[in-house]
């Protein structure tokens, strides 16, 4: 196989990956994700990038029976939370700037980066993080949180299993009966398992109706 027929089969994977991801609501409630397996989603889902690569995201994943009854009237009694073999709650750490120290550090010991780059990295991040308005940070790790997310859901559909991400749950009502602590905001749930029928086929908006260059059309 050339070089050029080997790239054209990743790229057809890949597709095929994006292509069959569904939101799916159904789920066969005989599977069970090893935890084993769901670390090396996760582990895979990580990947994703985010700012100055601080990685403010925290994963909870519930796949205790008990918890997931708990969970179901905060989750809107999406029968999901349920029938799926997790959930797993997308946390955004709004102090995950104090983990720099950390990521520097791995990365100098990696030979990715000299030891006084990631001091200035150390020093400027956390100065930076330390004085911004709280609504600013948060706004920040709603992004990453998202990166990650859709990451998540695509690596958990190429290792053959479905997810649907959850923004219908009492975010307020979670943190109190999961004991989330202050520095952690709740982004969404995504329920991970195998289907026990497809998800709905949908469309998308026309590429014109979305996508522009250089300019906006005029209102």
């Amino acid at each position: 196989m050339s070089i050029e027929q080997s790239s054209q089969k990743v790229e057809a994977q890949f597709f095929d990956v994006i292509q069959d991801r569904r939101s799916v609501r159904y789920y066969d409630s005989e599977v069970k994700i090893s935890r084993e397996e769901m670390k090396d989603i996760l582990q895979l889902a990580t990947l994703a990038p985010s700012g100055a690569n601080l990685q403010p995201w925290r994963f909870l994943v519930i796949d205790s029976q008990e918890l997931k009854q708990k969970l179901l009237p905060i989750a809107n009694s999406q029968q999901q939370v349920i029938e799926a073999s997790a959930v797993i709650a997308v946390l955004g750490d709004l102090e995950g700037y104090t983990m720099a120290e950390k990521v520097y550090g791995m990365a100098v010991d990696a030979g990715y980066m000299p030891e006084e780059t990631a001091k200035s990295f150390v020093e400027r991040y956390q100065r930076l993080f330390a004085s911004m308005p709280p609504e600013n940070v948060l706004q920040k790790v709603l992004i990453d949180s998202g990166l990650v997310s859709m990451q998540l859901m695509l690596v958990a559909r190429a290792k053959g299993y479905d997810t649907v991400p959850m923004g219908g749950f009492d975010p307020i009502k979670f943190v109190e009966e999961f004991n989330i602590p202050a520095r952690y905001a709740p982004v969404m749930l995504i329920a991970i398992g195998k289907a026990a029928k497809p998800g709905h086929r949908t469309l998308r908006l026309p590429l014109e109706d979305v996508a522009f260059f250089n300019e906006l059309p005029k209102a």
